[in-house]
């Protein structure tokens, strides 16, 4: 089943104590092959239990392995690029007892956090932010005299965003030393290119070369046209050979491809590239999920799991019944662009994440995966809106951030009607910080002709799809979590969305309870809590955060003596600040110190099974629900 045999505890424990007692710097290659199949196996076995990030941190394991015995990661730092496949760097630098807790509360964070250990320089869990993080610590480095090199390792997928060429242009005119490997785990070379490529690369490193590179470019600068033709000609087509020309011409030296697998290979590579003293890019080459034979290739489902059994490679997670919004969303646009045309979409990198991979094959001419350029997805959008189709942007809360201006710039100044379709709404769970979807309502809600709604449970969000497909006079924005809704689908009866309008779900007297999005079900069952304590709460369904219905808040707001909000989103820029900002302008501001936010309040939320976050940030429905009635005592 498995490429390799999963090493034993005992090969385990054999790399452990190698590394308490040796330093990874002199280790022979023998003992790092050990360690590298011990720490597969320790990844393996974790994930596996855990969840997590797995198919690209198994392709890197080598490639991390050599940049730790080649350099010190103190004094050189290493950027990993998201960050996902730095667990073995994780393993290497002190945290092989404490790695079992990985993405648990409390536990090891599935990214680097340079809270959690010294030995990880940079937060990261967004991509392409690496280059320009190691061009900034090397100007940082020129600055203070020393001879210390950043040593950057992205992914070949990361090069899709601008971010990355950005920094790769400054690089390639500042020269400043700096290693780039690229983890390509998904391009394909043919072997006979790539074998002439290997050998020419390491060549084309060798001083030799170089010297006489150096030499022939001194010549043809002061030659003839006419004479040093065919000398231009030879060294393009040397050049050619490898695919990095493209580097070539940016001003970085570049080194491969190499087998991203060949540990004495790698090792070699990078102290020739240490010795360089310049910008240069290894390409390296790496197979996604090497040594577990179910997960190698390019299989998007071994990104990111969930529990799996290793013989079977099957999840061990009890299948639900019910829909994930993300699967509802998925069936409701499938449905509604069968029946019209008009209806695009467009994802970034995210096409299984976020349901648009079955819209993609049904119609890949009207459906599209443009890679990791969340700005580039809303900007193209915005033409097709313009050319009047109905555009729908899939992407998470949290990588939506990355195209701020292009939503300001280009979709709403304009006031052009794309439909921003925003999952992982929320608190997320395991991934922490850098993935929390806690600020699209503050981000979105300042910008003027923007329309932002959100359903309560799955029936509602086709609903609220129905209602988007419609609104065609300006942007709009909806929301919904990454898991199920907390309200059971259908517990009240089903309207559709009316602009501006919210819904009383339930009536009752001096408590109201208003609820956006998600937080309608954190609402009701704080609710029912509070009606076996013989109160009877009304149940608000705010529908809309911008436009707010003002008239109804006011009108409820005047016969109720306490209200409390209930929204996945921060405090500050969120749904209780929208209603007090509404209604200070009213004869209604008399009753705003009504008003009691249960958002997040001024942090950044860490990781963990969601329920535990939760009830961390005192968020869980019983200790609400105590909360208010230690407030109304």
């Amino acid at each position: 089943m498995n490429t390799i045999a999963i090493p034993s505890k005992e090969v385990e424990q054999t790399a452990k104590t190698l590394l308490e007692q040796k330093s990874i710097h002199t280790m022979n290659l023998d003992e790092l092959e050990i360690l590298t199949q011990a720490i597969r196996s320790k990844i393996l076995h974790t994930v596996s239990k855990n969840g997590g990030h797995l198919s690209s941190t198994l392709g890197a394991v080598e490639l991390i392995v050599a940049m730790h015995h080649t350099f010190e990661c103190k004094s050189n730092p290493f950027i990993f690029d998201v960050s996902h496949q730095a667990y073995a760097h994780k393993l290497i630098t002190g945290r092989w007892d404490k790695f079992e807790s990985l993405r648990t509360f409390g536990g090891i964070s599935g990214f680097c956090n340079p809270t959690e250990s010294s030995d990880d320089y940079f937060i990261a869990g967004h991509s392409s932010t690496s280059i320009s993080l190691a061009v900034g610590a090397a100007k940082s480095f020129a600055l203070q005299n020393t001879s210390r090199i950043p040593i950057a390792l992205i992914g070949d997928g990361a090069l899709s965003a601008g971010l990355a060429y950005e920094a790769l242009n400054e690089l390639g005119a500042r020269k400043y030393p700096v290693i780039i490997i690229l983890n390509d785990n998904e391009m394909s070379i043919a072997k006979p290119i790539g074998a002439i490529s290997n050998y020419l690369s390491q060549a084309f490193a060798s001083p030799t070369y170089r010297s006489i590179r150096t030499k022939i470019k001194k010549a043809l600068s002061v030659m003839p046209e006419s004479t040093s033709y065919l000398a231009k000609r030879l060294e393009e087509s040397f050049k050619l050979i490898t695919p990095g020309l493209l580097f070539e011409e940016l001003g970085l030296d570049y080194i491969g491809p190499i087998d991203g697998h060949n540990l004495g290979l790698i090792i070699s590579t990078l102290q020739k590239a240490k010795e360089l003293k310049t910008p240069v890019i290894i390409h390296a080459q790496t197979t996604k999920g090497k040594g577990y034979e179910i997960a190698e290739g390019h299989f998007e489902k071994w990104h990111g799991v969930s529990p799996f059994d290793i013989q079977t490679g099957k999840s061990t997670k009890a299948p639900s019944t019910t829909p994930t919004p993300t699967q509802t969303f998925s069936a409701t646009l499938l449905h509604a662009a069968k029946d019209n045309p008009k209806i695009v979409g467009v994802t970034a990198a995210m096409p299984s994440g976020t349901g648009l991979d079955a819209l993609i094959d049904y119609d890949p001419n009207r459906f599209w995966d443009v890679a990791i350029a969340e700005q580039h997805a809303v900007t193209s959008m915005a033409a097709m809106a313009k050319e009047g189709f109905i555009p729908f942007v899939a992407i998470y809360s949290t990588f939506l951030q990355r195209a701020f201006d292009q939503i300001i710039h280009d979709v709403s100044i304009m006031s052009m009607p794309v439909r921003f379709a925003i999952d992982r709404a929320g608190i997320v769970g395991e991934d922490g910080e850098t993935h929390q979807g806690l600020l699209d309502i503050a981000y979105l809600r300042a910008i003027p002709n923007m329309i932002l709604f959100a359903p309560r449970d799955n029936t509602s969000l086709c609903k609220a799809i129905e209602f988007a497909i419609a609104c065609d006079h300006a942007p709009s924005a909806f929301r919904y979590p990454r898991n199920a809704f907390m309200l059971p689908d259908n517990t009240f009866a089903q309207n559709e969305f009316s602009l501006g309008k919210a819904e009383i779900l339930q009536s009752g007297k001096e408590i109201l309870l208003i609820g956006y999005g998600n937080g309608v079900g954190r609402a009701w069952k704080c609710a029912k809590i509070l009606e076996d304590n013989g109160l009877m709460p009304t149940l608000l369904d705010l529908r809309f955060v911008k436009p707010l219905d003002t008239q109804l808040l006011a009108q409820l707001l005047s016969t109720h003596k306490h209200a409390f909000v209930f929204s996945d989103t921060y405090y500050l820029g969120g749904v209780a600040s929208a209603i007090i900002e509404s209604l200070i302008q009213t004869p209604a501001k008399e009753h705003v110190s009504k008003i009691t936010s249960f958002e997040v309040r001024d942090m950044f939320v860490p990781h963990g099974k969601g329920e535990i976050v939760e009830h961390s940030l005192g968020l869980d429905a019983q200790t609400l629900a105590q909360t208010i009635l230690n407030h109304i005592a």
